[in-house]
């Protein structure tokens, strides 16, 4: 997408596990020239939404907290700042726990500003950015091991509310977030990745999961929204299975360094692949 950013101190809001910093060059040089609307499904940190800054986008997530703080930062930034530089002030373990388990506790009412607030201090301040949830929907990673961690800068915030205020924002599932998707419009995936290893499993950024199943129903999206004259683009786990689902499209391989692993030795470059569709 040729042009200068309108916005160039923009970058993701919240740290989020699969995150595409690091995959940017691979996914832009794969983009199309030209595009409707764009539609990210997975939006998570929203990376490549930030470092194309389309027209007209169309983000949306099942996680509800994080649509909730994409709202609160578009329609308020000034108040959620002023939010964030209490808890900045306020960061300690004591407060760190405080808040979780504020957080978790479903008689507690929150302002929308406030709920986001909580939701970026918590997510800066835990352990590796690590946004988990049990079963039960409850908040559990502990604290992270920063000095001063940085939870918000002024000017990328105040540019992150000027690009999201263009945008769309829905929560729901990735179903029923591309139904008015169309000729011309570009699609990029970022679903929660197929498990290297039956141990490696990560897919709770919400109560529930992503499974098989769930892979499977994606790729018929994708050659659904294909046949309507959408362009499409996914990323995903270099496994057999993920092969298997795209066979017949465009599917390139591409490395990607890996930031979040229990054991620190697998931190490195991993194989990924790049799926594109209809142009």
């Amino acid at each position: 997408m040729p042009g200068a950013l309108a916005h160039p101190a923009a970058t993701p809001v919240v740290k989020w596990v699969g995150g595409k910093t690091r995959l940017l060059p691979e996914l832009r040089a794969r983009m199309p020239e030209r595009i409707g609307r764009y539609y990210e499904p997975f939006a998570g940190g929203a990376a490549l939404f930030f470092a194309t800054q389309p027209g007209h986008a169309v983000l949306s997530d099942f996680n509800r907290d994080l649509i909730g703080t994409y709202r609160a930062v578009a329609t308020d930034v000034d108040a959620l700042m002023r939010r964030l530089e209490l808890h900045r002030k306020a960061h300690s373990d004591e407060h760190y726990y405080g808040m979780r388990a504020r957080w978790n506790d479903g008689s507690v009412s929150w302002t929308p500003v406030d709920r986001a607030a909580a939701f970026i201090y918590l997510n800066k301040t835990c352990y590796n950015g690590l946004w988990r949830v049990n079963r039960s929907g409850a908040f559990n990673v502990p604290v992270g091991r920063y000095v001063e961690p940085t939870i918000f800068s002024s000017e990328g915030l105040r540019a992150a509310a000027a690009v999201l205020a263009s945008a769309e924002l829905r929560c729901g599932d990735f179903r029923r977030a591309v139904d008015d998707a169309g000729k011309g419009d570009f699609v990029y995936f970022d679903p929660p990745y197929d498990p290297l290893t039956k141990t490696a499993n990560f897919t709770s950024y919400t109560a529930g999961s992503f499974g098989d199943d769930d892979q499977r129903e994606l790729a018929e999206l994708v050659r659904t929204l294909v046949g309507r004259g959408c362009r499409v683009m996914l990323s995903n786990s270099d496994t057999p299975f993920i092969r298997s689902l795209y066979k017949g499209l465009r599917v390139d391989r591409v490395s990607c360094a890996r930031a979040i692993n229990s054991n620190a030795s697998r931190r490195g470059a991993v194989d990924e692949v790049v799926v594109t569709a209809g142009y």
